[in-house]
């Protein structure tokens, strides 16, 4: 729920379990977590038909997932149809005060985050950018106006919730003007956040990685100077929800994204080897391992790698960024790819959830 009472921190509030805040809602989310997107359709469809869900925020959760599941299995104009039945979140009708019987201790809206979210992001699936862009500025302001009202109530557990939230809209709008090469536009945005002090050190890599595309070399490899620091003096804020593994690993990836620019592969290849010690599971380590790899033309290796962290992560390695450049590389390295390619499609099939995008195969 995204805004709870103002005197009362319900992050403070702890809950015997997912199923104390909605009807099964501990099932709901452990579909979610495997990928069984299907399945919650069904679920949801099931509760609706049999009026298990007795509480307004109750049809307000399941919907989000219902939302959610159409919206990993592409059907985005079904997503898109399902939020507008909502018609306004700011209605009355999703106010826990309007319930007051029910919800005799919580005022504020019962919207869930992930719904605004979605929100925002559908119009750039069913083409519609400019919507998509003024939603998700709706959508920052929005938060941090919530940040302000949740820090003059000395809520601090909801402002790092809410902090938390800025940071990931901001990536989402940066990826948005990213993908339309609008870099002042992205500069801006980080900066604005950096000049106040605020320091994700996420973001300051991606500054880093902006300055790249724009030719700003030694501008980038200051920003990535900045992010080591604040990796060895512990000083990023509580907004960054990176563990220390994680926080070393994009420091690594940094360093080795240099390397990379520079075309020195070898010392590149030696920072995503530290990255996958600590976390066999960073994908985006072992991708650019294997890349790397194929650049000094050890096209076996480079395959070998992708291979062992699909088999040793499955769940984790498999996305089609990887899948693509797998099969990239059976077409370079075997005269029978198609046969290669038709046997990892076919484990794909057995492990993958419900969203993973089969046609990255190429078969």
């Amino acid at each position: 729920m995204d805004e709870p009472s103002p005197t009362v921190d319900p992050l403070t509030n702890q809950f015997g379990s997912l199923n104390d805040l909605s009807h099964e809602l501990a099932s709901l989310q452990d579909l979610a977590m495997r990928g069984s997107w299907r399945s919650i359709l069904d679920k949801v469809s099931g509760a609706r038909s049999l009026d298990l869900l007795t509480k307004p925020h109750d049809h307000l959760i399941y919907l989000s997932y219902n939302v959610l599941a159409l919206t990993k299995l592409r059907r985005f104009s079904d997503a898109s149809n399902e939020l507008d039945s909502l018609h306004d979140f700011n209605s009355h009708h999703y106010k826990y005060e309007t319930y007051p019987k029910l919800y005799h201790t919580r005022s504020g809206s019962m919207v869930p985050f992930s719904l605004r979210f979605i929100n925002a992001q559908l119009p750039f699936k069913l083409g519609n950018r400019q919507e998509g862009l003024d939603r998700f500025y709706l959508l920052l302001n929005f938060i941090r106006q919530k940040i302000k009202d949740k820090g003059i109530h000395s809520l601090q557990e909801s402002v790092k919730i809410w902090r938390k939230r800025e940071v990931f809209v901001l990536h989402c709008l940066i990826g948005h003007h990213l993908g339309a090469k609008e870099f002042n536009v992205c500069l801006d945005l980080i900066r604005d956040l950096i000049n106040h002090e605020y320091l994700d050190p996420v973001l300051v890599s991606k500054l880093g990685y902006i300055q790249m595309q724009i030719g700003d070399f030694e501008g980038a490899k200051g920003s990535f100077h900045r992010v080591e620091t604040m990796l060895n003096e512990r000083k990023n804020d509580d907004s960054s929800a990176l563990s220390e593994v994680e926080f070393r690993n994009l420091v690594n990836r940094n360093k080795a994204l240099v390397f990379l620019v520079g075309k020195d592969y070898v010392s590149a290849v030696r920072e995503y080897e530290e990255c996958m010690e600590r976390d066999p599971a960073d994908v985006v380590a072992v991708n650019n391992k294997a890349l790397c790899l194929m650049y000094l033309r050890d096209l076996s290796d480079s395959i070998k790698v992708l291979e062992n962290s699909l088999e040793r992560v499955p769940t984790v390695a498999l996305n089609e960024t990887l899948v693509v450049n797998l099969c990239s590389m059976y077409e370079l390295a075997y005269v029978n790819h198609s046969e290669i390619k038709r046997t990892l499609s076919n484990w794909i099939a057995r492990v993958a959830p419900d969203d993973f995008d089969a046609s990255c195969t190429r078969v």
